[in-house]
């Protein structure tokens, strides 16, 4: 007996990208739960897939749901985080309108050492490094995409200051004056 191509397919195998990534897309999405498994329904029409993952073994890391019709149970949430998963949902167009994440422990010593980094001297070369970094982009990206040599130099001016900065209000002044130039060209471009 040959298969016919309107009856309804079995359970896909998970198509769970090398990252840990499984996208979800089409209208009438389904996250449930059904015997300990995460059961998934997406797709179009009659094109639909059914994914079914069970707790362990999955490689799960990110489900990503790109639609806004469909439904999601708060089962289905727990397994999620349980198993070290997230969930994002995005609407036709890109935009995020709910993101959750898997519950971790909080670590206590990288939460005292970002509170202390102010007053033990720590703060100040992070800073520096960040905003360098930063403006070392934003040079790349006026010189060679906004095609403007002078807006470039007097940000890598600004950004050879960085090592003079004695506070943290001076890097965000260095910043604050290296963002208002290539806003500045910008505005004189788009019009």
């Amino acid at each position: 007996m040959a298969a016919s191509h309107t009856l309804p397919h079995s359970f896909a195998i998970p198509q769970i990208s090398k990252l840990g990534v499984l996208t979800l897309y089409g209208y009438g999405i389904r996250i449930t739960m059904q015997a300990g498994h995460l059961q998934v329904e997406d797709g179009i029409g009659p094109d639909r897939r059914k994914v079914r993952l069970p707790r362990v073994n999955h490689r799960l890391k990110r489900l990503v749901c790109i639609s806004e019709d469909g439904f999601v149970t708060l089962s289905a949430l727990k397994w999620l985080t349980e198993t070290g998963a997230s969930f994002v949902m995005l609407d036709r167009l890109g935009k995020v309108r709910l993101v959750t994440g898997p519950t971790s422990a909080s670590e206590a010593r990288l939460r005292r050492a970002q509170a202390m980094a102010l007053s033990n001297g720590t703060a100040m070369p992070i800073a520096r490094e960040l905003i360098s970094a930063k403006l070392t982009g934003q040079e790349t990206i006026v010189r060679e995409k906004l095609k403007d040599a002078s807006v470039a130099n007097f940000i890598a001016a600004l950004r050879d200051r960085l090592p003079q900065a004695e506070t943290i209000d001076a890097v965000r002044s260095i910043e604050s004056r290296a963002t208002a130039e290539p806003k500045r060209l910008v505005c004189e471009l788009a019009n």
